[in-house]
């Protein structure tokens, strides 16, 4: 990565009003083109083209702070976590509210299986379980909403059915992240116990855990390889496991910095931090853990960062309520020329 890559100035995305606290790419799609959600405490996530960073449209419905937002695999789906003890399933096209998920305390996680048109999805949060729901056999009597920045329907959702939970007494803690395997049977949760746990979907039961040093802030798997590698930041350190053997650790980083945020490069091996303690983005080499740039831009914490699906950017969401994109590569890419 020569040093042009790093110093290109980044691109900022406004729109939010409060602290951005999770951010998720799609797959690269069949026109080539994918997408970016953000979700934020100002309780509206925002869909984004994920090349530029223009806005596409704000799921409007929710009445907390959302907490986690992702998209699913073919981009059809988009998926919200948030403090109104909800979840909520949107079409990510029209922005029409699918389903929403009424759960008895806040939802901080919500995944989808990494398949299209997936018929299920995760939730978890303060109620220190994860719940698998089924999104195929119900919808929504009448949309909560009719297009991305429409005003609440009035329609109210028939149930959506919950068709097990996992670790129901198990979690010490709320549940910040679940992550679904890429080999679909497997649910990983990371919670405020400090602990990382793999759920055998097949048998409904808890396969592996490991014990982390400090408050877990990111837990992702990085999507730019086949065997994908799960990076969690937690204190001052980076743990990367894989992402198919439960409980392999492959390497941990300890940093003078507590780490919020961290997103792996797995071929240029290098991985991205940010976190509570300064408002700078810092890159590592993997290997020899050396810190090789500082970049400055952001006006507040970095609570999230993730790689674009062709690896040639990077996103990070901030206290300050902006989202940036940060090229990583050397060659023209997007708005860079």
């Amino acid at each position: 990565m020569g040093s042009e890559t790093t110093k290109a100035v980044p691109l900022t995305c406004h729109g939010h009003s409060r602290p951005i606290t999770h951010l998720h790419f799609s797959p690269i799609l069949e026109d080539d083109q994918f997408y970016l959600i953000s979700a934020c405490k100002d309780n509206n996530p925002m869909l984004r083209d994920g090349a530029t960073g223009d806005w596409i449209g704000t799921f409007i419905g929710h009445k907390g702070a959302v907490w986690q937002a992702r998209l699913s695999a073919d981009a059809s789906l988009a998926a919200t976590a948030s403090a109104d003890f909800s979840a909520k399933i949107w079409d990510s096209q029209s922005g029409e509210c699918l389903h929403t998920l009424t759960h008895a305390h806040i939802v901080r996680a919500v995944a989808f299986p990494p398949q299209p048109n997936p018929q299920l999805v995760a939730t978890a949060g303060f109620e220190k379980k994860c719940r698998i729901f089924d999104i195929s056999r119900s919808t929504s009597s009448q949309s909560a909403t009719s297009s991305p920045t429409s005003p609440n329907g009035t329609g109210s959702p028939t149930p959506t059915p919950c068709l097990w939970e996992l670790g129901i007494g198990v979690h010490g803690g709320p549940i910040k992240s679940v992550i679904w395997g890429p080999d679909r049977n497997t649910i990983i949760t990371a919670a405020d116990d400090k602990m990382i746990r793999w759920w055998d979907l097949r048998s409904n039961r808890l396969v592996e855990k490991f014990e982390v040093e400090g408050v877990v802030g990111t837990c992702e798997l990085d999507p730019l390889s086949k065997h994908p590698t799960l990076s969690v930041a937690a204190g001052k350190s980076a743990y990367f496991f894989s992402g198919t053997q439960p409980g392999q650790l492959l390497k941990k980083i300890t940093t003078p910095k507590d780490i919020a945020a961290v997103a792996l490069h797995p071929k240029q091996r290098k991985i991205v931090t940010g976190g509570a303690g300064d408002t700078w983005v810092r890159i590592y080499d993997f290997d020899d853990e050396s810190e090789l740039e500082v970049q400055k831009g952001h006006h507040g914490p970095i609570w999230t960062i993730s790689f674009s699906p062709d690896g040639k950017m990077y996103a990070t969401g901030s206290e300050d309520g902006t989202v940036k994109l940060w090229k990583f590569c050397s060659d023209p890419y997007g708005l860079w020329r």
